[in-house]
């Protein structure tokens, strides 16, 4: 049981689409990932993710509408929902989503992480 500092680790990496597993809790991952230009469309199929945004502004993109994700608000993305993050500046944020989650979803491709780094 330790106190973990977001800021910290953040500051421990310097690339973009690339989580990093900080906390874990009920079969769930805490991830911390640096986003910057447009992500891949993709869903997760049993999976839903929540991004808590720590700095800049989130573009998260359905195929219907935009919802722009400041900092201090998060977004929740159910299951089966086609999304694409974009970030037009650098964006720092939190995810919270099952162990299992795969960062691209159904799609695979050369942003897939299917091994984390734990910091």
């Amino acid at each position: 049981m330790k106190k973990v500092n977001i800021d910290e680790k953040l500051k421990a990496f310097s690339d973009y689409w690339n989580p990093r597993v900080i906390g874990e809790l009920n079969g769930q991952f805490v991830k911390a990932v640096k986003l910057k230009g447009e992500f891949v469309w993709h869903h997760h199929d049993v999976e839903d993710e929540l991004f808590l945004i720590i700095k800049g502004t989130l573009r998260m993109e359905f195929r219907d509408r935009i919802e722009e994700v400041n900092e201090g608000e998060f977004i929740i993305v159910p299951r089966g929902v086609e999304h694409r993050p974009v970030a037009n500046e650098e964006v720092h944020l939190l995810l919270f989503e099952p162990a299992s989650t795969l960062n691209t979803g159904n799609v695979e491709n050369e942003k897939t992480k299917k091994t984390l780094e734990r910091i």
